[in-house]
């Protein structure tokens, strides 16, 4: 079985962020989206999905989500909006499909 692995990056309307690391990652937006990871991603309703990478390594990607973390916030948006400078939620495609 071909385990995957995804650091990810969420935000608020007011641009709020959060970043982590799962292995479920249906799961994990349907949580974030319900309110159901308690802390500050309720707190703040941090539910849009605008940055996700894969991998196939968990080493690997808690290294990365540990690096992004590491980052001052000016410099993890910037990183991020080269990716995706709308801010478009990247998950409402999984959810549509």
């Amino acid at each position: 079985m071909d385990r995957r692995y995804f650091e990810y990056i969420l935000a608020s309307r007011p641009r709020n962020l959060y970043t982590g690391m799962t292995s479920g990652r249906m799961r994990w937006i349907c949580e974030h989206r319900e309110g159901r990871v308690p802390g500050f991603t309720s707190r703040y309703r941090i539910q849009r999905l605008v940055q996700v990478a894969s991998f196939r390594d968990v080493c690997e990607a808690i290294g990365r989500k540990k690096q992004i973390k590491s980052w001052r916030r000016e410099l993890r948006s910037k990183w991020m909006e080269a990716e995706n400078p709308a801010w478009r939620d990247l998950a409402e495609e999984w959810l549509a499909a």
